[in-house]
């Protein structure tokens, strides 16, 4: 994306300077609902920490599934609840309000932007025509890929940079 400055696995995130608010997607299958069965990288479940730490220290929004285990980990507030010591705060969505083919359920952690300044959260209607894992809500809808299920849906993403944008505004007026 044209202005994002992303450090991924081959640049090491962990290697970012800090100094801005951040868009965080840190590997999830450690913290995910089926992490019995994942096999993350040596040291890919401490990311989600790092970026945690990245966020309420420079704000931004951190994106993982919905029930993360992350949230009891961390103390972090679910959707709905109070806002923490860092002025975080989370939401629940479906990324398929931003085109992706299946609801797919997030939690974000948010700091450095109130809730009444998000940008517009779409709604698109109808339903989903495929499903992350079969379940009694949707048994008969196809699965989608493994690339689906670890990618974020265009219009998604410049949602999450403008949320940190939002961030970095009132970052600055608090500065001044």
């Amino acid at each position: 994306m044209i202005g994002v400055d992303a450090w991924d696995a081959e640049r090491d995130a962990r290697a970012w300077p800090g100094g801005c608010p951040v868009v965080a997607h840190p590997p999830c299958r450690a913290w995910g609902r089926l992490r019995q069965f994942a096999k993350p990288r040596s040291g890919e479940k401490e990311l989600a920490l790092f970026a945690l730490r990245q966020i309420r220290q420079f704000g931004g929004v951190l994106e993982h599934p919905a029930e993360s285990s992350l949230w009891n980990e961390a103390f972090l507030p679910k959707p709905g609840e109070f806002q923490d010591e860092y002025g975080g705060w989370s939401i629940a969505v479906e990324q398929f309000h931003w085109g992706h083919r299946a609801e797919k359920a997030t939690w974000l952690y948010i700091v450095g932007c109130a809730p009444r300044d998000l940008p517009p959260i779409p709604f698109r209607p109808g339903r989903p025509t495929h499903c992350v894992r079969p379940t009694k809500s949707y048994p008969r809808l196809p699965s989608i890929t493994k690339a689906e299920r670890e990618h974020t849906p265009p219009a998604f993403a410049e949602w999450l940079v403008q949320v940190a944008q939002l961030c970095a505004k009132q970052n600055e007026r608090a500065a001044a």
